[in-house]
């Protein structure tokens, strides 16, 4: 794509695609994002010549799309929703720059907006993705009930999804994790663990939803005391990692073995070795903390930075629980 753009240097498209496949193929552990900074200067260029351009504005939120660069996206964020406004994705894409600066209820609002227009002309993989993003910000403004409306609707959409359908916005893969992921975050971000020692995962094509459910579920059983349900999870997790693996996904892979350790970590703590269980937790931190979230989420379930503070809390060291958060 370089060599194109190079050879090309009057085809705007071709520069588009180049920016594009740098931020696609980024690592996400180069914390100094020089393929990202790369791609979002070619795209901003040009979009200072093309605002009504609908895919610079799109690969622009996706090259910014870290909490260390989010603020460059805002702009184009806020455009690309008056730039194609009958397209669900473009009205859900400023979501992804929203979410990263924490700007809930603009978040919020472009998600109702995206899935309203999904439902209308039957997208329904854009519906659940809008639905994923929108039930994190409510759950961080503390909109429980909010959250819960979503969580009721789930059945109604899931009977008009199909995973396997082709058409514009997020892909059927996005639907799946979304119907994984808003019952798992109702649960863990309220602390109710019961609910998440409940859940069942729900087997597809696409693994990574399905672990994300059994390290949910793990969190919950241990902290409810609950070991036997806690080690069937976590030897779902394990068995996912190591299907990922063998099927070459290195990205999910990391962040189910991140799963993995976490939740083995709390049943550590449960069974009476929190030392033990402390370094675990951390190291799965230090994981965490050298990668980036997928595109596909608003953010994890239950970071492990976090879950260390909250190891750090039980442990009644509410100092060292504070720089953790």
């Amino acid at each position: 794509m370089a060599a194109l753009a190079a050879d090309c240097p009057d085809d705007t498209e071709a520069s588009i695609f180049y920016a594009l496949a740098l931020a696609a193929s980024a690592s996400p552990s180069d914390k100094t994002y020089a393929d990202l900074l790369k791609a979002g200067g070619i795209l901003e260029g040009l979009f200072a010549t093309q605002p009504d351009h609908p895919g610079l504005a799109h690969y622009i939120i996706h090259s910014y799309d870290v909490p260390a660069l989010a603020g460059h996206a805002l702009a184009a964020a806020r455009r690309y929703a008056i730039i194609a406004p009958a397209s669900p994705h473009a009205l859900h894409m400023p979501a992804h720059t929203f979410t990263r600066l924490g700007l809930w209820q603009e978040s919020i609002d472009s998600n109702i907006a995206a899935a309203d227009v999904a439902k209308r002309t039957g997208v329904t993989a854009e519906e659940l993705h809008s639905m994923d993003y929108r039930a994190y910000a409510y759950l961080q403004t503390g909109q429980d009930a909010a959250a819960r409306r979503l969580l009721d609707a789930l059945p109604e959409v899931k009977a008009r999804f199909d995973p396997n359908a082709i058409g514009s916005g997020a892909p059927g893969s996005a639907g799946v994790f979304a119907l994984a992921a808003i019952p798992a975050r109702y649960a863990l971000e309220r602390g109710a663990w019961p609910e998440a020692a409940k859940l069942v995962a729900q087997a597809s094509r696409y693994l990574y939803p399905e672990a994300m459910t059994y390290y949910a579920k793990a969190i919950g059983a241990t902290r409810t005391g609950d070991r036997a349900t806690a080690r069937g999870a976590i030897e779902g997790l394990r068995a996912i990692r190591d299907r990922l693996a063998q099927q070459e996904e290195p990205y999910w892979a990391e962040q189910t073995a991140i799963q993995l350790r976490s939740a083995s970590a709390w049943l550590a703590f449960t069974e009476g070795r929190p030392m033990e269980a402390l370094a675990e937790m951390r190291a799965a931190a230090e994981m965490e903390d050298a990668t980036e979230k997928s595109a596909v989420t608003p953010g994890s379930l239950a970071p492990a930075r976090e879950l260390v503070g909250e190891m750090l809390l039980r442990m009644k060291e509410p100092a060292s629980a504070l720089k953790e958060f």
